[in-house]
């Protein structure tokens, strides 16, 4: 979007409600009165709701679903995330395209945003549904310091960031499916992918990226996934602004990465997992077995007991609900590797 129409935008969206005539938006953005009025038509054009009364000149009508930053900024109260927003129409991906922009420079708290993607994924490649319109799909990019083997916890914080963020807005209850996926009456609705870029010489994270993607509005899913899948309007009846819950996520993302050092948003994982205290069964490469989900450790893993012994599964290790084995299907990763849970930990679980 050319800067003169995200100005006149973000006068407008903040003005709500109110008038400006072509003349006060020309003189404030020091444009002539025709530039203003080619941008307005151009706005429209695109799908935002911009009313233009003769006498009284332009307001803006409504967040009426059309992903904007100035409706995204209007209640974002971040200090980082979201120091640049990128919206696209279509993209192949925003975590291709923010790995992208990591690697040329692009500076922590980043954000990604498209309309809808061809080419958006999920964990083992599997495609994420993207229906234009209907969804949040977006990628944040950080630069931590931190180590590669805690990248984890990040994910947790997303996944709680997202949960509040949709309970702040919808009347609804959300639950985590460890460790990157969110559900609704037992169907997903949202999915999280953490990407992270690692210097070659200190094996130190360079950047995370950490991409979202939340089914909104109300959608009528394939035939293959109308069963395991549902939406945030579907469940509760009521659409929401994607807008306003993006700027949500962003501000429940931030707190919580913040305050990462307390474990705050551990608490809240575990308080909201479906795992724990289930039986379930382990996907690894060579056998899938029985297990008891025992409890999230301090590093984020999923603790479980099997043949007598407990043991810490990374976000590699695909794990899901015995009695529900096709609620999410799971492929092999040639690179998970099981650890025995450490003795101290135990007592955090009990």
């Amino acid at each position: 979007m050319s800067e003169l129409k995200e100005n006149i935008l973000h006068i407008l969206v903040d003005g709500e409600g109110r008038y400006f005539s072509g003349n006060d938006l020309a003189a404030q953005l020091g444009v002539s009165r025709n530039a203003v009025w080619k941008a307005v038509k151009q706005l429209q054009n695109t799908g935002y709701r911009i009313d233009a009364v003769t006498n009284k000149g332009y307001t803006f009508v409504s967040d009426d679903n059309t992903l904007s930053e100035a409706c995204i900024r209007k209640s974002l109260h971040t200090k980082q995330l979201g120091s640049k927003i990128h919206i696209f129409p279509a993209i192949d991906s925003t975590n291709k395209k923010a790995k992208s922009m990591a690697g040329a420079g692009a500076p922590n708290g980043t954000v990604i945003i498209a309309e809808t993607q061809s080419g958006g994924h999920g964990r083992y490649g599997r495609p994420f549904f993207s229906p234009e319109k209907s969804g949040i799909y977006m990628s944040v990019l950080l630069r931590p310091h931190m180590l590669p083997e805690d990248a984890l916890l990040l994910t947790s914080c997303a996944a709680v960031a997202v949960a509040e963020a949709i309970e702040s807005l919808a009347d609804v209850s959300v639950q985590i499916k460890w460790v990157n996926d969110l559900l609704i009456h037992q169907k997903k609705i949202c999915g999280i992918l953490t990407e992270a870029g690692i210097g070659f010489e200190n094996g130190v994270l360079d950047y995370v990226v950490i991409g979202i993607g939340v089914n909104t509005g109300a959608v009528t899913f394939p035939d293959e996934l109308a069963d395991i899948a549902t939406s945030i309007e579907n469940e509760s009846g009521c659409p929401i602004s994607r807008n306003r819950l993006i700027a949500e996520i962003l501000n429940a993302l931030e707190h919580h990465i913040e305050t990462m050092n307390d474990k705050a948003f551990l608490e809240e994982s575990r308080r909201r997992s479906i795992l724990i205290g289930q039986n379930i069964n382990v996907i690894t490469m060579n056998e899938t077995y029985p297990a008891k989900a025992v409890a999230i450790d301090d590093h984020g893993f999923l603790i479980v007991e099997a043949d007598g012994r407990r043991f810490a599964l990374n976000s590699e290790y695909p794990a899901h609900i015995a009695s529900e084995a096709d609620v999410i299907s799971y492929s092999h990763n040639p690179k998970t590797i099981l650890r025995p849970a450490a003795q101290s930990s135990k007592e955090n679980f009990s």
